[in-house]
């Protein structure tokens, strides 16, 4: 096999900048995104085995059913034991030896790691890993003592509180202490949006967050300044302009504060036994939050909500061009490649092999007359290329969807792209 070295100008860098768009939707306890239905399988409850309105990362395990451990398998068998007596559960599963190396998940202890697997085990983890908006809501006087932070909701606010400082550049209203309130004393509607979601950054400017009742949107926040401020743009007269709260670009956060009445129908979207009016700060009931028809009553069901914005992702791409020059690549190691049926072997023995040098190529140019053969000419079909480092080390395989054909006395270029 012979190898071509890449050129200056056979080697392209480029960066790919894209802004995905993403739609959630929220009703009744469930999550919808980018309106992605709930999808029932031939083997599973759910293809992607992840519930709706979350994202599955790699998409691996489609239409997989889970085995618990200890069960007797799968119906159609397909849980076997394995190697290092792992057993194959019908899901794809990532696996690390425990070796001198002594790589680990990060869900494994040092102390776990060191007395409960000896060389030589496996330690399993799971896939899918998925992601998708929570909603918390922080509530109370969240004065500096040693009993807080309490919740979770808390801490995560707490861990905030230094960006949202930082922000004041942008805006008084990112500042934990302002003009417009302390936040530290305020009710606050957290929204986390996972990376997954929108990669490097939230594009500014593209934040829409829609309270709709019974079907009918009644208010909307937009980041129309680019700033963060997520200002109301329809609603009620009186409240077109007021800011009620700020979106966290790179990080993913929206933070509401907006207590004022967006309806005057009440709802019970605080717990089950306490009427209030829609505002801002009960935005988004029932994303990954707990609440549901369930536990909140059937008048819940009336409010819905929509979260939509744009991502922002840069993807390094390489561009190499390789050249099947005239006279070039004109040979293959494919055994069609030659006459079959012809003996090829002039002399072997214990030492040595020795091929006859008068092995026939097989003629593969079509003739438009039936049985005739065409006269004999050097070509291939080229299926895929290989690309390796310098090193000879290979780094990467190109598949063709097709196969070429390469004449000999053609020039042909392939154009290989790569994502980093």
């Amino acid at each position: 096999m012979s190898f071509k070295k890449f050129t200056d100008n056979d080697i392209f860098r480029n960066t790919m900048r894209a802004y995905p768009k993403v739609n959630f939707f929220i009703y009744d306890g469930n999550v919808y995104y980018n309106n992605i239905p709930a999808q029932s399988g031939s083997r599973n409850n759910e293809v992607r085995n992840v519930p709706p309105g979350f994202i599955s990362l790699y998409e691996y395990n489609i239409d997989r059913p889970y085995v618990p451990l200890g069960s007797s398998g799968d119906a159609d068998g397909t849980r076997v034991p394995v190697s290092g007596g792992v057993l194959e559960y019908g899901r794809i599963a990532p696996w690390i030896s425990k070796d001198s190396a002594r790589s680990s998940f990060k869900t494994v202890g040092e102390v776990v790691y060191n007395s409960e697997f000896q060389f030589g085990d496996t330690l399993l983890a799971s896939y899918p890993l998925s992601a998708s908006i929570t909603r918390e809501i922080i509530t109370g006087s969240r004065a500096a003592t040693e009993d807080y932070p309490v919740t979770v909701g808390e801490k995560h606010y707490v861990a905030l509180r230094n960006r949202l400082d930082f922000y004041g550049g942008r805006s008084l209203h990112y500042k934990v202490s302002s003009p417009y309130g302390n936040k530290d004393e305020q009710t606050i509607n957290l929204i986390s949006i996972p990376s997954i979601f929108y990669g490097s950054k939230i594009k500014p400017g593209t934040v829409s967050l829609k309270w709709n009742f019974t079907g009918s949107m009644i208010a909307e926040l937009r980041d129309t300044r680019e700033n963060g401020e997520l200002v109301q743009v329809s609603g009620s007269s009186d409240d077109i302009g007021k800011v009620a709260g700020v979106v966290m670009y790179e990080e993913g956060f929206v933070l509401l504060t907006g207590s004022w009445d967006l309806s005057s129908t009440q709802l019970y979207l605080k717990d089950s036994s306490t009427l209030v009016n829609p505002s801002w700060i009960y935005f988004g009931v029932g994303a990954n939050d707990g609440n549901d028809q369930v536990n909140l009553g059937a008048n819940y069901v009336t409010a819905s909500y929509n979260l939509d914005f744009k991502g922002h992702t840069e993807t390094q791409v390489l561009t190499m061009y390789a050249h099947a020059r005239r006279g070039e690549a004109n040979y293959s190691n494919n055994p069609t490649f030659l006459e079959h049926g012809q003996d090829m072997i002039e002399y072997s023995s214990s030492h040595v092999y020795e091929q006859k040098n008068d092995i026939r190529i097989k003629n593969t140019v079509s003739s438009s007359h039936n049985d005739y053969s065409a006269s004999f000419a050097r070509q291939v079909y080229i299926s895929r290329i290989t690309v390796y480092d310098k090193f000879k080390n290979l780094i990467g395989v190109a598949t063709l969807p097709t196969p070429i054909l390469k004449k000999e006395e053609q020039d042909i270029s392939f154009k290989i792209k790569l994502d980093v």
